[in-house]
């Protein structure tokens, strides 16, 4: 199957190798003088330093010398690529920034927990306020047991620097999906976040998340796909576009934080997703508040109007849950109810609301 560089995995940075740098003519002989071991080729019209470098730290020298030497405006046109000391038909080395590459050198142990996919998926259940049924299940990128540890939104951080983001979120949708064929049945919800910049055209950047429903034979109308919270929503016709993908192949699409940030109602009139979550910083204590009351009920009325199913996410007490139920929402999803955990609830054991 055909997979774009930025959702391929990356080569490692060697222990011995060559660092490539395509630069522009007035900056060669700058580079050449302070570099040992470098030389210069040109082709087809481009400009390359190369040298060698014996050591990790030799690289990373070399890098930092590259990085107070140049201003950010001439670094930025600075493309790299490290290249083995043996050259491999095997091996495609990718060209990247030099902002990217000093990323991936400064935390190689992220490129690695990428690479070599050391996390897995916690799952959150939503439940049903009416009868505290499990409607679904939230995947959440975690670490594997036993392997490196990180903190989630540092990972996602540090992909997005380092060029890595499509990458990390397209191994992650497709972990959850596999998850959700080992563990859950069918007709239970999936829902599962993407990053809408991490997909630069739908059509092609989500082929290996399709294939991967099929291989693991998972209902395409189990699962929902929804915006993570850290993502801006900038290009309103880019993200309706992915939406109307996932719909073509029977999927399910869902407006995170509604009522924050970026997610606001006339987003949520545009794009008009199959579930929208209310944001829980209105979610909190709105059984106490008549400002967040008045919020929810004209949330619950524009998606009542466009039949859109809504969800109260973060309801940490029973109140929230009561309010939230008695003004027709119908999904909640909280430490209430149960925190994320490695494997689906043999039973909510909760009192009746």
């Amino acid at each position: 199957m055909e997979r774009c560089s930025s959702c391929s995995k990356v080569n490692e940075i060697y222990e011995t190798g060559t660092i490539e740098l395509q630069v522009i003519n007035q900056i060669i002989d700058s580079i050449v003088n302070v570099i040992s071991k470098s030389n210069v080729v040109f082709d087809s019209g481009l400009a390359y330093v190369r040298f060698q470098y014996s050591s990790i730290e030799e690289l990373t020298t070399i890098l930092a010398r590259i990085d107070i030497m140049f201003n950010e405006e001439t670094k930025v046109k600075m493309n790299c690529r490290i290249l083995p000391s043996q050259p491999s038909p095997e091996v495609v080395s990718a060209v990247t920034s030099f902002s990217e590459l000093k990323e991936r050198m400064n935390n190689r142990q992220y490129v690695k927990i990428i690479n070599d996919q050391l996390f897995t998926s916690f799952i959150q259940p939503i439940v049903t306020l009416d009868r505290l049924d499990v409607y679904g299940y939230e995947f959440l990128l975690r670490p594997e047991k036993n392997q490196a540890d990180f903190l989630p939104g540092d990972l996602f951080a540090f992909s997005k620097r380092a060029g890595l983001q499509s990458l990390l979120d397209s191994q992650a949708r497709i972990s959850s999906i596999e998850k959700s064929a080992r563990h859950l049945k069918r007709g239970i919800k999936r829902f599962i976040n993407f990053l809408p910049s991490s997909i630069y055209d739908p059509n092609h950047c989500l082929k290996s998340t399709f294939a991967a429903v099929e291989k693991y034979d998972v209902e395409p109308t189990d699962l929902v796909f929804e915006v993570v919270e850290t993502e801006q929503i900038m290009n309103m016709t880019h993200l309706k576009n992915i939406f109307d993908v996932y719909k073509k192949h029977g999927m399910k699409v869902a407006l995170d934080d509604l009522g924050a940030g970026y997610a606001t109602l006339e987003v949520l009139k545009q794009l008009q997703p199959n579930y929208a979550k209310v944001d829980r910083s209105i979610i909190d204590r709105c059984d106490q508040d008549v400002g967040k009351q008045k919020m929810i009920i004209d949330i619950v009325k524009i998606a009542m109007e466009y039949n859109i199913i809504l969800l109260a996410e973060g309801i940490e007490r029973s109140e929230e849950a009561d309010f939230c139920k008695s003004v027709g929402i119908p999904l909640a999803q909280g430490y209430f109810f149960a925190p994320p955990g490695p494997l689906p609830l043999e039973e909510l054991k909760l009192t009746r609301l």
